[in-house]
């Protein structure tokens, strides 16, 4: 398989590749530092990478993956408890960490390799000569570069193989689609753990032989001094936009510097419609959303040269077969926006396997190659694909009909009174399930009412979509990347 960064073995140069905070690396800084890691792990099968928001993460993962081996990037939140289970599943061979860095005691028993960027510049390293680097390694496109683990809804996190051959299928798909080329200066404050932050945050600009600025910290000052700055795309989650959203109308600046950009991209959940519209009415820019999942790394997106359609996820990308299908199997029988089924996806962007689980890795899939993902969508008649949920807990069977959560919850954010909601079902003895609104107000004290809710809803989609009990709640549960965890309301 070729280099999956051809820019560090060709001829590297001193255009900027990485740069967290003050700190950067041009390429040819990267090939070397980056170099002296894959010289100390190679042969290691598994390396563990303390994935703080840093520098050296960032180099570590790419000495890893020039080595030939495969990085398991550990969240510096995690608990000991799901460290243990994840080094005990992983079982790699040493961890990567900053200098300094104390490491939790699940680590201390593993053997350490501080990644020290400031002495490995300066190495002397070839890496077209194959002195620790990809060129001196027989490294196949099937062979693992990455085990990440998905949080666990029913158990401990499952470890997802990702095989070289998904980064780079994922990577190029979305170069297709983003027209992302070397001339593009990504800024984002994601998180290094997950594929959005590393796959498509810094392996995805180091590819393409751009560069990427990082914030360490995510905050709306930092986008505007990045993307006045020379950036040209920015990569955020729904939470982030909504404070950008938030502070727009009392900040000039931020407007005029996302004005500005090539590409706005939101991911890793839905982006509130009314989010969409505050930004573009303040910036003349529509953010772009795509699809993914730990497993799949990216299925769809809306191209820079399509429409940037509010509450879409876009068409598949090139390469990627995707179908709708009932809880049978059978496909959907109409893509008018209106069929509701569980995306399946199959193409060279999926992962190979649940490590050390081939029970679940089998249920995955189905007998001919599709992987089931546990989302539900409705596709328009152009093909354009709009997620509704999560099977497990956003497909709603009330009254005879199929009802997809994230439709319901973007009508109640409409409302001037709704700060942030959440949508589930609940048994009920006459329509099988019940809608329910989970609601922040955006005034504690003046809370919109239930009948005013349920009206709002039924105007903007259909009587049988309204929330029939409302509960309201000072804020609600999320994850790190802001995501609602749905199983963690009240009971």
């Amino acid at each position: 398989m070729t280099s999956l960064f051809p820019a560090l073995s060709d001829d590297p140069s001193s255009r900027p590749a990485l740069r967290f905070g003050e700190r950067s690396l041009s390429y040819a800084e990267l090939a070397a530092a980056a170099g002296v890691v894959a010289g100390r792990v190679r042969g290691a099968g598994r390396v563990a990478v303390w994935a703080a928001p840093s520098l050296e993460t960032a180099v570590g993962v790419v000495g890893v993956l020039l080595a030939g081996a495969a990085a398991v990037p550990l969240n510096p939140k995690s608990g000991e408890k799901e460290l243990g289970h994840i080094l005990s599943d992983s079982a790699p061979a040493l961890v990567l960490a900053a200098p300094g860095v104390e490491l939790p005691a699940p680590l201390r028993a593993l053997r350490r390799i501080d990644v020290d960027v400031d002495a490995d510049v300066d190495a002397d390293v070839d890496v077209r000569g194959g002195s620790g680097a990809a060129a001196g390694e027989a490294v196949g496109a099937e062979d693992p570069a990455l085990v990440v683990y998905t949080s666990g809804t029913t158990g401990p996190p499952k470890g997802a193989v990702i095989p070289r051959r998904a980064i780079a299928a994922t990577l190029d798909a979305l170069a297709d689609a983003w027209q992302w080329t070397e001339e593009d200066v990504l800024v984002h404050g994601l998180p290094l753990f997950h594929v959005h932050g590393l796959v498509l945050g810094v392996l995805g600009p180091l590819r393409r032989g751009g560069s990427v600025r990082h914030l360490g910290r995510f905050d709306t000052q930092g986008v505007t001094r990045e993307l006045s700055g020379g950036a040209t795309m920015l990569f955020g989650v729904p939470t982030m936009y909504h404070r950008i959203a938030e502070a727009l109308p009392a900040d000039p600046e931020l407007a005029k510097a996302l004005a500005g950009a090539r590409l706005l991209v939101s991911g890793s959940a839905a982006l509130p419609v009314h989010d969409h519209e505050r930004i573009a009415a303040a910036t003349g820019r529509r953010v772009v959303e795509r699809y993914g999942m730990t497993e799949t790394l990216m299925n769809t997106s809306v191209r820079a040269d399509g429409e940037a359609r509010a509450g879409t996820v876009g068409v598949p990308l090139p390469g990627v077969e995707l179908r709708l299908v009932e809880d049978d199997g059978a496909p959907v029988r109409a893509d008018d926006g209106e069929g509701v089924g569980e995306i399946q996806v199959r193409g060279p962007n999926l992962f190979t396997e649940y490590l050390n689980r081939p029970d679940a890795t089998a249920a995955a899939f189905t007998a001919d190659g599709w992987f089931r993902t546990g989302d539900v969508a409705v596709r328009d008649p152009d093909g354009y694909v709009r997620i509704v949920g999560r099977k497990a807990t956003d497909l709603i069977k009330s009254g005879g009909y199929k009802i997809g959560a994230g439709e319901i919850e973007n009508a109640l954010l409409e409302h001037p009174g709704v700060r942030e909601a959440a949508v589930t079902g609940e048994p009920d003895a006459d329509l099988g399930e019940r809608i329910v609104a989970w609601v922040v107000p955006a005034d504690p004290r003046k809370p919109p009412q239930e009948g005013e809710l349920a009206d709002h809803v039924a105007r903007r989609l259909a009587p049988h979509k309204r929330p029939r009990v409302v509960r309201y709640l000072d804020a609600l549960p999320r994850n790190d990347m802001g995501k609602i965890m749905k199983r963690a309301l009240p009971s």
